[in-house]
């Protein structure tokens, strides 16, 4: 199977250095790695609901590169530190960016993320646009 990866500009540094795509595009879908919710400063804030807006932006910046957006969604998987603590928090922000019909979801509770202090990591795939 062939696929067509995807680097930004700000994602060079993490394909370069770390060996992976920010996404693949294949068989009419868009694979998204994990994003984190960093501040455009690369570190995370103080505020829970602004660390999960920072990865849904970060997602949407994204999906705008590859010419779709948060509608084009058709699955999910959220990576939680702190899962039932913040979860309301999550989906309330998570409302803001996405709505009905909802994407298929999973969410899991970890212990810890590649950035120390993250409380969460978001991975989409996405229907591309022909």
């Amino acid at each position: 199977m062939s696929f067509e990866n995807v680097v930004t500009e700000s994602g060079q540094f993490m394909y370069d250095n770390f060996h992976f795509s920010e996404a693949s595009k294949c068989n009419g879908l868009l694979l998204c790695s994990g994003v984190i919710g960093t501040g455009k400063n690369g570190k995370l804030p103080q505020d829970i609901k602004e660390e999960f807006r920072n990865a849904w932006m970060g997602i949407g910046r994204l999906l705008k590169h590859c010419g779709i957006g948060y509608d084009d969604i058709v699955e999910y998987t959220s990576y939680h530190v702190g899962l039932h603590a913040n979860m309301g928090d999550f989906m309330s922000v998570r409302d803001e960016f996405i709505s009905e019909p909802w994407p298929a979801w999973t969410a899991i509770g970890i212990t810890e993320l590649a950035i120390p202090g993250a409380h969460v990591e978001i991975r989409v795939t996405a229907k591309l646009k022909v």
